[in-house]
């Protein structure tokens, strides 16, 4: 897919792999839509890259759809959708409370949001865009309509202690990306999912040097933790080479995580 000169959503764009991957996405001419439920960090991405923000909560279908009516109205029917919404709060199946050491169970209502928001709430996006993008026509050699990119996670099969719901959610969008390729294989398409590995988010940031130090020393190589320049990097080859189908590919530095 030619990136210059289409429109693309890209959710969780306000910050982190959805920020970088809008910038990039930018920067090689595309008409960018920041999806987000930051308002002022979403606006203030969207201006530095010439794009338009859309606030949305993934987990509600009017909101999604007045975000895709709103970015269509600017920019025109996307052409690529980069899933990059999320959250990874962490909850053990039973834990401990820290000061009676009393057994307390994981909170359904947490688990349930999570996989709201990074399982429902990424199918939701892609099937909105989808329904768009088999309405376009087809452009280049193979005849493509479109391109999709997921993002799921190195936990979907190396799951820590605590990510029950975390890994849960990024396993069903694993999951998910062979039947939605093939869903879509007779409309020019194509579908592929990223499993980024320890990244250097805003979530990742904000925890103590010496923690962000001992996660990049479990990491092979590079010794260090993922860039959100990383992900975009994979995110534009995936969105450009036309071979690239119900790919999942792992972005992690050859980091392979044991039970801790």
């Amino acid at each position: 897919m030619q990136i210059d000169g289409i429109a693309a959503v890209v959710t969780g764009a306000a910050s982190g792999l959805g920020e970088a991957t809008a910038r990039e996405l930018a920067r090689r001419g595309a008409k960018v839509a920041v999806f987000d439920r930051d308002q002022e960090k979403g606006e203030r991405v969207a201006a530095e890259i010439g794009g338009i923000f859309c606030e949305v909560d993934v987990t509600s279908d009017v909101a999604v759809a007045a975000a895709f009516e709103k970015a269509r109205a600017a920019h025109g029917q996307e052409r690529v959708l980069v899933n990059c919404a999320g959250v990874a709060p962490a909850a053990k199946t039973v834990g401990r409370d820290k000061e009676t050491k009393a057994p307390k169970m994981h909170k359904m209502q947490l688990f349930e949001q999570v996989i709201a928001i990074n399982l429902v709430g990424t199918f939701r996006c892609i099937a909105h865009a989808a329904f768009g993008m088999v309405q376009l026509d087809p452009t280049g050699d193979d005849g493509e309509r479109g391109v999709i990119v997921n993002t799921s996670s190195v936990a979907a099969e190396d799951g820590q202690i605590g990510q029950a719901a975390y890994s849960a959610s990024k396993g069903g969008v694993l999951g998910m990306t062979l039947p939605i390729a093939r869903d879509l294989m007779n409309e020019g398409v194509r579908v592929n999912t990223i499993q980024p590995g320890v990244f250097k988010t805003p979530m990742v940031a904000g925890m103590p040097e010496h923690v962000q130090e001992a996660l990049a020393a479990q990491v092979p190589f590079p010794k260090r933790l993922g860039k959100p320049e990383d992900y975009a990097r994979l995110a534009i080859f995936l969105i450009e080479n036309p071979y690239m189908n119900a790919g999942a590919v792992r972005l992690d530095g050859a980091i392979r995580m044991g039970a801790r």
